[in-house]
């Protein structure tokens, strides 16, 4: 059995790796308080697929071993019903914030493997590495952007030279100087992917920026410099922030100061144009869509089922405005089931896989970031002033105030601690810096929407649509 445990990966990614933060060199995250929490937390996803009552859900057997299930290259339409079902009990096990748990990235390496010829000289390394992963259940992250510098120019062209980009190529590998952003999970990963995404011109100068990659995390010269924390340095009590202080996932700019990456470990190289069709030739949007929505749909249950706990304990659903807004959180979760029903209804097999239509994951990839910030509002709203007249549960441990809390901050349904243990978990997530970048995370995740929208818009196919107005047009004048 190769499935790791909590236990294992605690261990591995307790080793020293180069992780800057708030002008300090972090080396062990699983101690540091500032990562404690999501390191635990991944330890308990990994946990999840080790329980005997869910491991046929979370893995599959093949030659006598058992391997997570996300990295299974998926033949038919029961083995993404199945997959459907691991992504969801992992993102429930996060109510849907924990948005790279490793299953994002396993879909996306598996989707590269399926795709292994496009890759040319380099189809093995792809496959080998797909094969590393997969038999030592190893978490990735990946990183993909080019450092906010300049973005009037291509990056070939800019003043400042910071991005990544190849800098030699020897007997050994290829070496990497440069920045690249947004890493999430990069503090808790084994292994960063770097690979192509803003399209690149087609000219020699801009060859040394066109590559794909793997590397370690504590490869020497990886340096992660990571935003500041969410998870709350002076909390009164670990209930004051039940989700901050568990789910932040850390996102970082990575450095690669003189990085060798080793010839085994290259998946392309100087080919411009093979990075600018990468995910065309490779269909990863319908698979990492796949997981992402799933995702979506926990945080949408959860959201919507907090606030129904909120109005049942202050006794306001009965309300028939409140009635209004608990019903707009159960149509953001039907929509998004329905959407994850029809692009599996319409699933088809691209490069020898079984792949979701990507089409409705793309309609509500462009919606669901206002549709989340609606969820927001409305805990917002349902909460109101209690929001933030809610105190630190260690109140309920202090001589000092622990009669008066126990008295006045019951509610209809519930004791002072059940209420302020409820007010709390709201206040996190609707309000808190935690929250915030939920809302940040969800709008750019997979890209910038509003380039997105417009490759919809140039992608689709508008000649049957006119076509049919000027029919009906014709029509109509005829019949006078």
């Amino acid at each position: 059995m190769v499935i790791r445990t909590g236990k294992d990966y605690l261990e591995a990614i307790a080793k020293p790796r180069d992780i800057r933060i708030d002008g300090e060199k972090v080396t062990n995250v699983v101690t540091d308080p500032r990562f404690s929490g999501g390191a635990k937390t991944m330890a308990m996803i990994f946990d999840l697929q080790n329980r005997p009552d869910l491991i046929d859900k979370m893995t599959y057997e093949e030659d006598g071993e058992r391997y997570g299930l996300s990295h299974k290259t998926p033949r038919n339409a029961e083995d993404l019903a199945a997959r459907k079902e691991m992504f969801k009990i992992w993102s429930d096990a996060s109510c849907g914030t924990f948005g790279r748990s490793p299953d994002y990235m396993n879909v996306y390496l598996m989707a590269m493997a399926a795709a292994a010829d496009q890759f040319g000289e380099y189809a093995d390394n792809v496959r080998n590495y797909h094969k590393h992963i997969r038999d030592n259940d190893l978490s990735m992250t990946h990183t993909l952007v080019n450092p906010q510098v300049d973005r009037s120019k291509p990056v070939e062209q800019q003043d400042k030279d910071l991005a990544a980009k190849i800098i030699e190529t020897n007997d050994k590998g290829i070496v990497i100087q440069g920045a690249r952003m947004v890493s999430t999970l990069s503090a808790y990963a084994d292994e960063i992917l770097v690979v192509p995404s803003a399209i690149i011109q087609n000219n020699q100068e801009a060859a040394p920026y066109a590559f794909a990659f793997a590397i370690q995390t504590d490869a020497p010269g990886v340096i992660h410099v990571s935003r500041p924390s969410v998870v709350h340095q002076n909390e009164g009590h670990p209930m004051d922030y039940p989700l901050s202080g568990r789910f932040d996932e850390t996102d970082a700019m990575i450095i690669f100061d003189n990085v060798l990456v080793p010839w085994e470990r290259v998946f392309t190289h100087g080919d411009v144009t093979m990075c600018n069709e990468f995910y065309k030739r490779t269909n990863i949007g319908p698979h990492i869509l796949d997981q992402s929505t799933v995702r979506s749909l926990a945080k949408a249950e959860f959201y919507r089922d907090l606030a129904y706990t909120i109005v049942n304990t202050t006794k306001t659903d009965g309300f028939i405005n409140v009635q209004n807004l608990l019903a707009e959180l159960m149509t953001s979760v039907e929509i998004v089931r329905s959407v994850i029903v029809a692009a599996h209804a319409e699933a088809k097999m691209v490069n020898g896989i079984m792949a979701p239509n990507a089409a409705p994951y793309a309609a509500l990839r462009l919606r669901y970031p206002d549709m989340y910030q609606r969820m927001c509002d409305i805990i917002r709203t349902l909460g109101a002033g209690g929001l933030v007249a809610v105190p630190s549960y260690a109140e309920f441990e202090s001589e000092h105030t622990k009669d008066f809390v126990e008295k006045y901050f019951q509610s209809a349904n519930g004791d002072s601690r059940s209420r302020t243990k409820l007010f709390r978990l709201a206040y996190d997530a609707s309000i808190s810096s935690f929250a915030g970048r939920q809302q940040l995370y969800e709008r750019y995740y997979s890209g910038d929407p509003v380039r997105a929208a417009a490759i919809m818009y140039n992608m689709a196919d508008k000649e049957p649509g006119m076509g049919r107005i000027w029919n009906f047009l014709d029509e109509y004048e005829k019949s006078l």
